[in-house]
């Protein structure tokens, strides 16, 4: 979707300034909603795309002036309440009204936390297609405009770019992110020209890569 996310080539919200030594965390109330969410996340009732479009759907001005861990938070809350872990009134009131659904699942320790964040969720799958493109295939991001999830953002839709690598069969967001299945696609990292992009004012040596899935891309 074209949400506040997608934010390539937006002006007027000025330059990107760095903080130095930048913390992991700003306040405490940050690390709890980091914990909140993988927490709610262990009990399997959303993977990782519905996570990011919950995130992606926030009204876009909302999205532009909130904090990082504010966008998590309020996609937490989307989550949760199409999972059906909470009605509206507990999130405004803050404190339980209905009885909560029963989803057994046996505790984690603390002491098993960084082995299953270091797991992680892989998202590569076997395929039994060929690839339609290989490192040195010239590919044009097809023009598309969907109000549901995508990895493609609107700056490199229309632009013409080479493959530089190839990842193999992955999960297709686009899909996963709507319980739509996983339809794995093949993988590919391609090289856009900053002045494929931006024109001619961009710097002539530039250039910038994106993962794109096959669906993605048709032949130059």
């Amino acid at each position: 979707m074209n949400g506040g996310q997608d934010l390539g080539g937006v002006h007027g919200l000025g330059p990107i300034d760095p903080e130095t030594d930048e913390p992991v965390f700003h306040a405490e109330w940050e690390k709890r909603a980091f914990a909140l969410t993988l927490a709610m996340g262990f009990y399997g009732q959303w993977n990782i795309d519905q996570g990011r479009h919950a995130r992606e759907s926030m009204h876009p001005a909302k999205y532009m002036t909130s904090s990082y861990y504010q966008i998590w938070t309020d996609g937490l809350i989307k989550l949760m309440l199409d999972a059906g872990f909470v009605v509206p009134g507990e999130v405004h009131l803050g404190r339980q009204e209905v009885t909560p659904r029963d989803l057994h699942r046996d505790p984690v320790g603390a002491d098993e936390v960084a082995a299953i964040l270091a797991k992680g969720g892989p998202a590569s799958r076997d395929l039994d297609t060929k690839p339609k493109f290989k490192p040195g295939s010239r590919v044009r991001a097809i023009r598309m405009n969907p109000d549901g999830h995508t990895r493609l953002p609107r700056y490199l839709r229309g632009c013409e770019g080479e493959v530089v690598a190839y990842h193999k069969g992955h999960v297709f967001p686009d899909t996963n992110a709507h319980g739509k299945g996983e339809n794995p696609q093949h993988l590919y990292t391609v090289q856009f020209a900053a002045r494929e992009l931006w024109g001619a004012d961009a710097p002539a040596n530039d250039c910038m890569h994106a993962d794109l899935w096959e669906s993605y891309l048709v032949p130059a």
